[in-house]
């Protein structure tokens, strides 16, 4: 077993440490590498617990926050997601493997044409990669069981809360560094939401712009 192998199997190990016990999520981290998705720079440490760089101002989440905001939003086989901010396309990679499909949208050219190497080399035909600002450019004919936001934003945008399907769960950081809470919201009926803060973080914001607001 080569060190990456290892430092694969001691980032899933430590998963329990973070309050990650879903054995499906556990083992899609097991089996999932990480290092393609990260520079080349970086590959040594790409199971290391912190954010690392990917080029163009941005970074990856740390598999920490991953884990928990994927065990958060309690993907089932049979949901349509949408991933607002694609990056290299591995928390891509695991909504794909955990959901019926994905839709995904990078506001930065380069890194949404990487990505989409990434997934046509992993053969992952049920991603939709799409380029452009992803709190106003989304699919508007079709509500989503799961919509995850991966920079945070000042507040949750309107639009986004209106595309959940009623059961549906979005997840945002939510707020200014360095204090800002991640949330889950549940669309509970047609014009209703429940809001859950899970724990407080701080996470690079999308580099988006959107008028309309979501008051909670």
């Amino acid at each position: 077993m080569d060190h990456l192998n290892i430092a694969r199997y001691n980032m899933t190990h430590h998963a329990y440490m973070w309050d990650v016990k879903d054995p499906i999520l556990l083992e899609l981290l097991k089996t999932t590498p990480r290092e393609p998705f990260v520079s080349s720079a970086f590959q040594s440490v790409a199971y290391s617990d912190a954010f690392l760089p990917i080029g163009y101002g941005q970074v990856t989440l740390p598999p920490k926050l991953t884990a928990r905001i994927l065990q958060a939003l309690e993907i089932s086989p049979q949901n349509r997601l949408l991933e607002i901010g694609t990056g290299t396309g591995y928390l891509t990679t695991l909504l794909a493997r955990l959901g019926q499909s994905v839709v995904t949208i990078e506001i930065i050219p380069e890194l949404a044409r990487l990505a989409a190497i990434n997934f046509s080399n992993l053969e992952l035909s049920h991603i939709e990669s799409r380029q452009g600002n992803g709190l106003q450019d989304w699919p508007k004919d079709t509500p989503y069981d799961t919509i995850i936001l991966t920079g945070s934003v000042p507040a949750l945008p309107l639009g986004l809360a209106e595309q959940l399907s009623v059961g549906g769960r979005l997840f945002a950081a939510v707020g200014n560094a360095p204090a800002m809470s991640a949330v889950v919201l549940e669309r509970t009926g047609e014009n209703s939401w429940k809001k859950e803060v899970l724990f407080e973080t701080d996470i690079p914001p999308l580099q988006l712009t959107t008028s309309e607001c979501f008051k909670f």
